[in-house]
């Protein structure tokens, strides 16, 4: 198993975290400082910062449907965390983001292996908002929104034309998009590239998950075969 597959497989972090923490100097394996991309065998000692690691079996995966106001990060000084909201025993982190201003679907675990699966942007999984604005919905914004827009992509620090996607008129003001990306705020930035500002917006599918009945505030466990379709599924 690769380094920081198994230092996510502990619940201390992601995958990109491990790596920076290798990056650091900061994980040792059988004594010796680690570099990118080694890997560990069954009976090997790693330790992260001086302590040891142990892999766990008990895995965490679970479906919050977030209430707006809560903030999806891990920080436990910032008022209104996810983590705090959930009061989970085991440590757990959010998969991607939701935010703040917006409501529905989001996954959680301890398991950092999962999260490139589910959030890298070449195996183009799908996710589906109800999206409200302020003002009548036309045609020429359902087709500019479909075919792309170019917004600001601070990751890059350059301009990034957004990916084309699917819009479904429901009424006058309100409309279904289906995403396969993740920029930071991406459809209200899209929105006012057209003059449109988003009232409501809602998340109801990550790939082959809805909220179903899944009640505002609520969250549940995933069943197994729902952990296994994520990590099997490719759109």
């Amino acid at each position: 198993m690769r380094l920081n597959n198994f230092i996510s497989s502990t619940g201390k972090c992601s995958r990109r975290e491990a790596d920076e923490l290798i990056k650091q100097k900061k994980v040792t394996v059988n004594g010796k400082i680690a570099t990118l991309g080694c890997k560990v065998d069954p009976g090997d000692q790693v330790m992260l910062k001086g302590k040891p690691l142990q892999a766990k079996n008990n895995d965490v995966y679970i479906a919050l449907n977030k209430p707006v106001g809560i903030t999806c990060t891990t920080e436990r000084h910032i008022r209104g965390n996810i983590i705090d909201f959930i009061n989970h025993p085991e440590r757990i982190f959010p998969i991607g983001r939701l935010d703040k201003d917006s409501e529905g679907l989001i996954l959680l675990t301890n398991d950092g292996s999962i999260v490139n699966e589910i959030l890298a942007e070449e195996n183009k999984h799908e996710k589906d908002y109800i999206v409200t604005v302020n003002k009548k919905i036309t045609p020429s914004f359902i087709e500019g929104m479909s075919k792309g827009v170019k917004i600001y992509n601070p990751v890059k620090n350059k301009d990034t034309m957004t990916k084309r996607c699917k819009l479904v008129r429901i009424n006058d003001r309100t409309f279904k998009i289906t995403l396969c990306q993740g920029l930071n705020r991406q459809i209200r930035r899209m929105c006012t590239h057209f003059g449109y500002r988003v009232v409501k917006l809602k998340r109801v599918r990550i790939m082959n998950l809805t909220l179903k009945d899944l009640t505002i505030g609520k969250w549940r466990n995933l069943t197994e075969e729902e952990v296994k379709d994520l990590r099997s599924n490719k759109n």
